[in-house]
């Protein structure tokens, strides 16, 4: 059966991706599409961006584009196809626009062990869980 996938990464983080790239290779054995997503956090407050240079964020999301391609390149087997895709705001509220826009099937996300901050402030992971309309396939590292 053919699916499509959504795997969430932080090209900075190998513990988001290495478990969950090879869960996702699992499932894309019988066929399917892995939409590789990374998500460059806003400035947040319109007043922190009057400290950057203008373009800075046009220039910014180019070089978050290139580092993913060359990512894909490097960890996503030819035989599978893939689509990276560069999103740009909140985290958890990118992650689960992406998935609703391309209608994937599953989400596949990485989640360390909780910690007690985890439980008071919800981290992305979670959020994407309560709030998906997919399935989330959570793995642990």
């Amino acid at each position: 059966m053919a699916i499509k996938i959504l795997l969430p990464i932080d090209l900075s983080s190998p513990a988001s991706w290495v478990k969950p790239m090879a869960e996702a290779q699992k499932m894309l054995q019988g066929g399917g599409e892995l939409h590789v997503v990374s998500v460059l956090p806003d400035f947040g407050m319109s007043m922190v961006g009057t400290f950057f240079k203008a373009g800075f964020e046009q220039t910014a999301l180019h070089q978050f584009g290139e580092a993913l391609r060359k990512w894909v390149k490097q960890n996503v087997p030819g035989s599978i196809e893939v689509h990276p895709h560069v999103l740009h705001g909140n985290v958890y509220d990118e992650i689960l626009r992406a998935a609703d826009k391309l209608e994937v099937d599953v989400i596949i996300m990485a989640a360390h062990r909780p910690e007690a901050r985890d439980y008071l402030l919800g981290p992305n992971v979670a959020r994407v869980v309560r709030h998906a309309k997919q399935s989330v396939y959570v793995v642990r590292d």
